[in-house]
């Protein structure tokens, strides 16, 4: 079983492909809500729920939220050409613009900024530098010439723009969120927790697991209690890499992934994984060194964007990303995070989940399974980061989808057991009638008893079939 989990960004290139997508090894399937309008977002959804059903896998499905992004407006030609030391006016919705000035999506982005302030267009293709800034108009000089298109990002410092977490469209994408019973929502644009907060007051405790991005400078500090508040983290390098300087991404996203594997918070390595796939058959030999270095720096999951939304060869780099981490994990093991001995809190189940560590090397057993309400069990398991599958048992659709993104965890969708014996003879029968594991193995069962209880409080090393 491939431990790390493989998200793929659905889009026009896999429109009519949910099939080959989730046999192409797809754990995850992203929705973009900043492209695409809601009845696009809803046949993709129930296109690759329908799947995964017929495929007999679990796929969960995230929302990405568009967030406090700031975009070009239309440009009269659809593109402009930039000139170096030409002067550009960045002004509020209006008019279409071209080569000297262009509306933007914020009418006050004026007010935020001051001279001397850098401002990139076009992921950081062009370069601005602000002389002089108004509530009606920003007025600069061009450092670093290029071409720009219509609704191209416009990035300035984090911590000046006034736009709040959640926008009035954020707002608007939560409904059919909540509507859809989407299983996970990504938070675009996180400065601090207390965005996360203010997300999770919204969707409530029960509704969706929150994903917070992490890309811009102000979350990169804010860190550790971003970390604290949310479910997982995604290092999202494209705008990350735009605000702050390229050459420290590689620091920062090594750092990261340490202090979430210490947390056992599960985070999410995206952008330009297998970009050059976007239009060639086969990734470069540095981009596939970039995939199974974050699978040995311990990320939870990969994330592919336009390899799979608008590339040529969409379902040939879903497999290309799978075949890439199960090799690293199978011929690299020795480099991967082994278990974590901290970050977890104090509480029994935490001391299940290191006991199970040691009774799967004590016992050499094949697997551990586990029986979970909340996934709660499952989580800690995937924290702590076993050499074997962890399979986790669920009567909860919800809690199995969700549990989709937790690295080393393949959830299975069961029955309630009506106590603790039957619920290991359930367990027993599925690792034989699902192929997982063959009487005379040696299984490590996890769960609470009584069943359903709030603590997992049991570790049972069991002989499968007996």
């Amino acid at each position: 079983m491939r431990a790390t989990k493989l998200i793929c960004t659905l889009g026009p290139a896999t429109a009519e492909l949910s099939a080959a997508l989730v046999a192409a090894g797809l754990d995850v399937a992203r929705i973009n809500l900043s492209h695409g309008a809601r009845d696009e977002h809803q046949r993709a959804l129930e296109s690759i729920r329908r799947a995964a059903d017929e495929a007999g896998r679990v796929v969960a499905v995230m929302a990405d939220l568009s967030g406090p992004k700031v975009r070009l407006g239309e440009l009269a030609e659809g593109s402009a050409e930039l000139v170096e030391g030409a002067s550009f006016v960045l002004r509020g919705p209006g008019e279409p613009g071209d080569g000297a000035s262009a509306p933007v999506s914020y009418a006050n982005l004026g007010d935020e900024l001051e001279a001397g302030d850098r401002v990139l267009l076009s992921d950081g293709a062009v370069e601005l530098r602000v002389r002089s800034a108004t509530t009606r108009e920003v007025t600069a000089e061009v450092v670093r010439g290029g071409l720009i298109r219509s609704r191209a990002g416009v990035n300035v410092p984090s911590e000046r723009l006034g736009l709040p977490a959640i926008t009035e469209k954020d707002e608007r994408d939560l409904e059919w969120v909540r509507e859809a019973a989407v299983d996970l929502v990504a938070m675009s644009f996180v400065r601090s927790a207390a965005d996360v907060t203010g997300l999770r007051v919204r969707l409530g405790e029960d509704g969706p697991l929150i994903v917070a991005k992490i890309e811009t400078g102000a979350a990169v500090a804010d860190a550790e209690r971003i970390l604290d508040a949310a479910d997982a983290v995604m290092i999202a390098r494209g705008d990350l890499g735009v605000e702050m300087a390229l050459e420290e991404i590689p620091v920062i996203q090594k750092n990261l992934l340490a202090r979430a594997g210490r947390k056992g918070v599960p985070a999410v390595v995206a952008t330009q994984m297998l970009e050059s796939m976007t239009a060639s058959p086969r990734p470069t030999r540095a981009e596939a060194s970039d995939a199974a270095g974050a699978v040995f720096d311990g990320a939870a999951a990969i994330l592919l964007s336009a390899e799979t939304a608008i590339g040529r060869y969409p379902i040939e780099a879903a497999r290309t990303a799978a075949r890439i981490v199960e090799t690293a994990e199978t011929m690299g093991a020795g480099f991967l995070a082994g278990p974590r001995e901290d970050g977890l809190g104090v509480s029994d189940a935490r001391a299940i989940a290191h006991a199970t560590a040691t009774a799967v090397g004590g016992c050499a057993a094949r697997a551990v399974a586990c029986f979970t309400r909340t996934g709660l069990t499952a989580r800690l398991l995937s924290a702590v980061r076993l050499r074997v599958p962890v399979y986790a048992f669920s009567s909860e659709e919800r809690v199995v989808r969700r549990l989709t993104i937790f690295r080393g965890v393949e959830p299975r969708l069961s029955e309630l057991p009506g106590d603790t014996d039957s619920m290991i003879a359930m367990m027993d029968a599925r690792l034989i009638g699902d192929g997982l594991a063959d009487p005379g193995d040696r299984v490590v069962m996890v769960a609470s008893t009584p069943v359903g209880s709030a603590s997992t409080n049991l570790l049972k090393v069991h002989r499968v079939g007996s």
